[in-house]
């Protein structure tokens, strides 16, 4: 018998939970609501909300819009869009997850706490994807001056003979975080001093260690993701090097049945922007192309 289980730690996170509840409640009562940017990163989500009536836009489109609703997701945004905001007089539904709106304010204070001492030895570093909302977001409270290093190996170009200040994107990688906090120790000059800051999500840093034994604990692996998702990548390839048989997926189309051919336990799981009913849908797939004497779903 073949036993499939979704991973019971997988699915949205707190915030991403907040912005689709602040989306639904707007959209119930008809009116017109824009999101600037994907709600999530997961395309199939950003489907069912369309349907219902969200309208999805660009910054370029933003700039142009006046007197209407727009909902800002998770990832937060720089300080820009508000003044865009109000000088449009567009209403702002902010669904800017708590986690990173400290961040924010911790950058920001900094950032203000320099420009007061007019200390030009100093570098506010940010460990984040280049280009990534959330981390745009952050650049955003230094007026554009804070240095994004995307992996461990762009720590080698900072300039260790100024002060260093280090945070990081709420859903970066927990280990590779700690090696670019040693590197900078390690080389960092005696008269500079250097600052950290663990800003990582502990709701999303604590799925690694359990998506890793969920992996573990499975002869395959369907990782279910959108392709966009900085974090599902991370916790995909987790998945990868436990369990070299896992597959990402962002739908159940995309299922090659006979990879489930002479296992015995198959595992569903994804990131905290994969939403629950699209992992049970894979699930209902899989049982459906399985004889159902072999099969025994396990939620």
């Amino acid at each position: 018998m073949v036993k499939v289980e979704i991973d019971e730690g997988s699915g949205f996170c707190f915030g991403v939970v907040n912005a689709i509840k602040k989306a639904e409640e707007e959209l119930s009562n008809g009116k017109l609501l824009y999101c600037l940017g994907d709600i999530v990163h997961n395309g199939k989500e950003v489907e069912r909300l369309k349907a219902n009536g969200l309208v999805t836009i660009n910054h370029e489109e933003f700039k142009k819009l006046r007197n209407v609703k727009v909902l800002l997701r998770a990832h937060g945004e720089p300080p820009e869009t508000y003044e865009i905001a109000k000088k449009n007089n567009i209403e702002i539904i902010d669904a800017t997850c708590p986690v990173v709106i400290r961040l924010q304010k911790r950058i920001k204070q900094e950032y203000t706490e320099e420009q007061k001492r007019d200390n030009k030895s100093e570098q506010i570093v940010i460990y984040g994807k280049n280009g990534h909302a959330e981390v745009l977001g952050l650049v955003g409270q230094t007026a554009g001056e804070a240095i994004v290093i995307e992996h461990f190996e762009e720590a080698q170009n900072l300039d260790f003979n100024k002060n260093i200040r280090l945070y990081s994107q709420t859903t970066k990688s927990l280990e590779e975080f700690k090696k670019i906090v040693e590197y900078i120790k390690e080389n960092i000059s005696p008269e500079s001093t250097f600052e950290y800051y663990d800003t990582i999500c502990r709701q999303v840093a604590n799925r690694m260690p359990n998506i890793r034994e969920f992996a573990e604990s499975h002869d395959l692996i369907f990782f279910v993701s959108g392709k966009k998702s900085s974090n599902g990548k991370v916790l995909f390839n987790e998945c990868k090097q436990i369990n070299p048989n896992s597959h990402l997926i962002e739908s159940a189309e995309e299922i090659d049945i006979s990879t489930c051919q002479g296992v015995n336990s198959i595992g569903i799981c994804g990131a905290t922007s994969t939403p629950k009913w699209l992992m049970e849908e894979v699930s209902t797939f899989i049982k459906k192309q399985i004889p159902e004497q072999e099969i025994n779903v396990i939620y």
